[in-house]
């Protein structure tokens, strides 16, 4: 039922109603993907503008107008104010797309800005999008007109959904509420399509077309009742349908970013498989070039950077992100050495995922021999690799000496030092009595060099019976249930 309510909502959200603007976030960058600059389109035809904007009943205090690139939002201009009318006017057109304007209230005015920059736009702040009144352009009039009729159309949809709230999915209540919905959604969309039809081309309509989410089909397992799996993955496939990939000036809208983030983050499963199964098919919409490709790309990349990402096993989606895209073909917005630098990266991580063997690595230990992590003849190996003078390795070393009795019929464990001198290693495996496991340290790193990928220590990895790596990036107080997860996979 979880999945279903969420598609139920995903279904009525517009694609941007009235809102506030939100806080200027650019994209961290941690100096793994590129981010770029914004690129100007082509503004040949695009008038100076001179946009006047007039508010009934409201004085005007200031003004500010917020544009948006990618998943950035940032001041554009200010507009001159006298009384309640604002005035935004310069000799250099704006780039095409959706702004809002923002005042000191905190609450937003959305427009539309194409190549017709000179228009008047009235209306009451109280209820703007039944009141909003634009002449002289088309763009920010239609936004309005969908505006109204949607905003007519809410507290259908909310009675509906409270009518479905609570009952059981493939009951007749359920099936007639969402028979209703189905009819109120044809409704909505057969006045939109009226809408679109009064200017096919414009920004409005393929910024409205973008925005709006695909018919939730009716599907059903053999039983009858609706297979939610079935009509997620269908819901998932066909997200994108509405995007013209061909139009950046969709980059200038909330849209593209809005739909990024809930095409990845909430209809995706959140595991490593699943993300790259879906960046790859998005990633594939794009032709592998241009500003719709760099910005997935980019954004997908350090959604899931490794050592920040709490999925599991994040170096397979960076890895094929990188492999893949960042590559001195696709990735043209970065330098040579940036992409050499990441290629360098990934190919280190792609030693060490899940699923892969664990690389047989042969270190010296306590007595200078050398230890071999293939000797261990346990079920399992749990590879802690550790800095005496780290504190979480400080805090987590402790954890691990008390649990091992209780899995020590099953679980060898294999303690790898790094980045520290041969005392400080000693005096860590008799401080906390590591003396039960497999401690070893290669001054030099050679014998570990490219094998197993350390972001952050303390990383714990877990090997199976099969000497393949089943997790990884554990808590110490993980461990135990990973190994029974493994059990019973």
């Amino acid at each position: 039922m979880r999945l279903l309510s969420l598609l139920f909502a995903l279904c009525v959200l517009v694609s941007c109603g009235d809102a506030a603007v939100a806080s200027s976030n650019s994209t961290a960058t941690s100096g793994n993907a590129a981010q770029s600059a914004p690129q100007e389109v082509d503004l040949s035809n695009a008038e100076a503008p001179n946009i006047r904007i007039i508010l009934e009943n409201t004085p005007i205090k200031g003004a500010l107008l917020v544009g948006q690139f990618m998943d950035q939002q940032f001041r554009v201009d200010s507009a001159s104010v006298e009384g309640n009318t604002m005035v935004f006017q310069r000799d250099d057109p704006y780039n095409p797309g959706h702004y809002l304007v923002y005042l000191p209230t905190g609450n937003g005015i959305q427009i539309m800005i194409s190549d017709d920059q000179t228009f008047t736009m009235s209306g009451d702040m109280s209820n703007l999008a039944a009141t909003a009144k634009i002449e002289g352009q088309d763009d920010t009039k239609l936004l309005y007109e969908a505006m109204a009729y949607e905003q007519s159309l809410q507290s259908e949809f909310q009675a509906l959904s409270n009518r479905r709230s609570g009952l059981r999915a493939g009951t007749p209540e359920y099936d007639a509420a969402a028979a209703d919905r189905r009819a109120l959604v044809a409704k909505r969309q057969a006045k939109l399509e009226e809408i679109f039809a009064k200017a096919p081309n414009s920004l409005f309509t393929t910024f409205k077309r973008a925005g709006q989410n695909p018919n939730l089909k009716d599907l059903r397992l053999p039983n009858g009742d609706p297979d939610e799996v079935a009509q997620v993955a269908d819901f998932r496939y066909h997200f994108w349908d509405g995007v013209d990939f061909s139009d950046a000036r969709l980059l200038r809208t909330p849209v593209i970013k809005t739909k990024l983030n809930r095409y990845i983050k909430e209809l995706t499963p959140q595991n490593a498989d699943s993300i790259i199964v879906a960046a790859d098919r998005l990633l594939a919409k794009t032709g592998y070039q241009g500003k719709f490709f760099e910005f997935f790309a980019n954004w997908i990349t350090l959604q899931y950077e490794p050592g920040k990402s709490t999925v599991m096993d994040a170096e397979a989606i960076h890895v094929n992100m990188i492999q893949k895209y960042f590559t001195k073909e696709r990735a043209t917005w970065s330098d040579s050495m940036t992409v050499y630098g990441l290629q360098q990266r990934a190919s280190t991580m792609a030693q060490s995922l899940i699923g892969l063997p664990a690389p047989d690595i042969t270190v010296p230990g306590l007595d200078g021999q050398g230890k071999r992590l293939y000797d261990l003849k346990k079920p399992y190996i749990a590879v802690f690799m550790f800095n005496p003078e780290c504190e979480h390795c400080i805090e987590q070393a402790p954890k691990l000496t008390a649990l091992y009795p209780s899995l020590r019929n099953e679980l060898d464990i294999y303690a790898i030092a790094l980045d520290t001198e041969p005392e400080k290693w000693k005096n860590f495996v008799k401080a906390y009595n590591f003396t039960p496991f497999t401690n070893v340290f290669d001054p030099t790193n050679r014998s570990i060099f490219k094998t197993f990928y350390v972001d952050n220590t303390p990383e714990l990895y877990l090997i199976d019976a099969d000497r393949k790596i089943v997790a990884k990036n554990l808590k110490v107080s993980q461990l135990a249930e990973a190994i029974q997860m493994d059990k019973v996979k």
